[in-house]
C-alpha cells in the first residue's frame, strides 16, 4: 500500500470499525495530537472500537486532493493531508488530517474537526469544499 492508501484505509476504520486493519497500520508507538483522543497504537484501536459501536455513527468521504488528481490526498514524502467530510455524533464536520508514515507504518496524526454550519447561515453559496 501506499503512504497515501494506508491514511485513508486507516481513516476509513473509523466508519467500518476494523479494529485490525487500524492495529496493522499503525506503529507500535503511535503519537497522537488531538487532544480528545489517548496517544498509542492501543488508544487509537480503542477509539475504533468505540466509535463502530456507537449509536450515531461517524461518517468520512474524502473528498478534496492535492496531489496528480482531483480526488486524491496530498503525499510529499513521509506525510498525508486528508481533507473529508462526513458526521461525527450526527452533525456535519469537516476533517483534515496530517499523517506521517515512518517505517512503513502511521506514525503520528495531527488533525482539525470542523461542524459544518446549517446552509441557511451561509454568507455564500461556495460550500464548505
Amino acid at each position: 500500500m501506499t503512504n497515501t492508501q494506508k491514511a485513508l484505509a486507516l481513516i476509513n476504520t473509523f466508519t467500518n470499525g476494523d479494529t485490525k486493519q487500524a492495529e496493522n497500520l499503525l506503529a507500535a508507538n503511535y503519537i497522537q495530537h488531538n487532544l480528545a483522543y489517548g496517544t498509542g497504537r492501543e488508544a487509537f484501536v480503542g477509539s475504533v472500537d468505540y466509535l463502530a459501536s456507537a449509536p450515531v455513527k461517524t461518517t468520512v468521504k474524502n473528498v478534496r486532493a492535492f496531489a496528480a488528481t482531483v480526488h486524491q490526498v496530498l503525499a510529499q514524502g513521509n506525510f498525508v493531508l486528508a481533507v473529508s467530510e462526513g458526521t461525527f455524533g450526527g452533525v456535519p464536520t469537516a476533517y483534515y488530517d496530517l499523517w506521517r508514515v515512518e517505517n512503513g507504518k502511521i506514525a503520528e496524526h495531527w488533525d482539525v474537526m470542523e461542524t459544518i454550519a446549517d446552509k441557511s447561515t451561509w454568507q455564500n453559496q461556495n460550500g464548505k469544499f
